[in-house]
């Protein structure tokens, strides 16, 4: 869909076809992760990939799409096919050091890390919604993808330089909204793309276009609208992790606005009555200091 994505692809498609099996290089952790020392010289090996999927499954319930593992999985597969690595090989980072992933409490989201021995391959927000509790299950007055990408232009990454990261997490959340599989011609997602290729070739930051730039009106630019969803956090969560090489979910960002909207909607029945409430709530959590944005619905 976009840039970095694409790179990672490519890179695993070029090391299968580019030499003889037996003579390409593998893919390596620095190939595809934002990581140095021993481990980026590392082949990524199944056993590594098969560990950390486990323990993604563990900690979260489930695989995180476009998360470590599944970078992990798709390169040990490369890997394997050229004859480089066997199918129970692993590396002697994740033998000796093993694999991790935590999770921490911020802002009412999970926070959750990954880990290859002491080197972090990822850090992501999820939302605080037990996987057992209906997507459909949300009160009438529940916070909207609309709102949520404006809670993240004025309460969250505001004044973020829009990159590809940025334009693939609003892509997703457009297409959740509108309930397609492309983007509106001229709407949020192509102005986002847009706006992340020209930042690449304007130097001067203050000239660059953010966050704010193309959200600050979402609700009005959305064709459709939707109340946020646990599915829907998770898609636009994934979108934003494929496109960044550190796979690091921006603090305030679209993913986190929608994470925190997802765990809001979906827990409200517990403590809300008033979606006023709810939105004060939702722009603490992505970083605000006062509810300055979303108006209070009575």
């Amino acid at each position: 869909m976009v840039a970095l994505e694409v790179e990672r692809s490519s890179i695993m498609s070029q090391k299968q076809s580019e030499r003889p099996q037996r003579e390409q290089d593998p893919v390596k952790y620095g190939d595809v992760f934002n990581v140095s020392g021993e481990l980026a010289s590392k082949p990524i090996a199944p056993r590594d990939a098969a560990l950390m999927q486990a323990t993604e499954n563990q900690v979260m319930g489930q695989t995180q799409k476009g998360g470590p593992a599944s970078v992990m999985q798709s390169a040990a597969t490369v890997n394997v096919g050229a004859g480089i690595v066997g199918r129970r090989d692993i590396s002697d980072v994740a033998k000796d050091q093993g694999v991790s992933v935590s999770e921490a409490k911020v802002g009412g989201n999970r926070v959750i890390t990954e880990s290859v021995g002491t080197h972090v391959v990822g850090q992501f927000v999820e939302p605080d919604v037990p996987m057992t509790t209906p997507g459909t299950a949300l009160e009438p007055d529940a916070i909207t993808i609309g709102e949520a990408l404006e809670a993240s232009a004025f309460a969250g990454a505001g004044d973020k330089p829009v990159d590809e990261s940025d334009a693939a997490a609003i892509q997703a959340a457009e297409m959740r909204a509108t309930v397609k599989n492309e983007t509106e011609p001229g709407g949020l997602g192509a102005k986002a793309q847009s706006a992340a290729t020209r930042n690449t070739r304007t130097m001067p930051i203050t000239q660059k276009t953010t966050l704010s730039d193309i959200l600050s009106d979402a609700r009005e630019k959305l064709p459709e609208d939707k109340a946020v969803t646990r599915e829907d956090a998770e898609g636009v969560i994934g979108a934003e992790l494929r496109n960044k090489l550190d796979m690091r979910t921006t603090p305030g960002g679209v993913a986190a606005s929608m994470a925190a909207a997802a765990s809001l909607n979906q827990n409200s029945y517990v403590s809300y009555n008033e979606k006023g409430a709810m939105h004060e709530d939702l722009n603490m959590r992505i970083g605000a200091h006062s509810s300055t944005y979303l108006p209070h619905f009575k």
